[in-house]
């Protein structure tokens, strides 16, 4: 009795797994999109930019890290600076400060795609805070970056649109 119930399961489990896949198939991209969020925040902390000061970009040498106690709700999504002076700034003009595409890579955003951006590897260009996935993409963005930033902004009017805001 034993052995013909185990027989019977395995069947069962033998035809419909096909089914399951193909529905997880089907489901999945669409569960994956929504995922990724129109400002690239830290998955931990829910803070913009893995919690970097985007005023910083401007006005020191290097980015410094945001502090909790400063910190300011933009489009849904907490942003922290390094002191109030920076905080303040931001609120007055947050679309000059925060970076272009949400934060996400600005080559994939050239090339076509939506990419996760490391708030260390940037640049400015044009007054205007660009990140990037890596080193490379950085290179290869500077080596034609108005035709990049201009593909760039072509691409996220229409990617920006399958991003959840929150």
């Amino acid at each position: 009795m034993m052995k013909q119930t185990s027989k019977q399961n395995l069947t069962m489990i033998a035809v419909f797994l096909p089914f399951f896949w193909l529905v997880s198939a089907v489901f999945a991209p669409a569960q994956a999109q929504s995922l990724v969020t129109y400002i690239l925040t830290d998955p931990l902390t829910g803070v913009a930019i893995e919690g970097m000061d985007p005023v910083s970009y401007f006005t020191d040498p290097a980015p410094l890290k945001g502090q909790p106690q400063y910190e300011y709700t933009w489009m849904g999504v907490p942003w922290q600076f390094a002191n109030e002076a920076n905080m303040q700034v931001f609120m007055g003009h947050p679309e000059v400060y925060s970076p272009q595409y949400g934060g996400h890579g600005g080559m994939s955003m050239a090339r076509g795609f939506v990419s996760d951006a490391d708030p260390k590897i940037y640049t400015v260009f044009k007054g205007r805070l660009f990140l990037f996935y890596s080193a490379a993409n950085r290179e290869a963005f500077l080596l034609a970056p108005d035709a990049a930033a201009l593909k760039g902004a072509e691409h996220w009017v229409t990617l920006s649109k399958t991003l959840s805001i929150r």
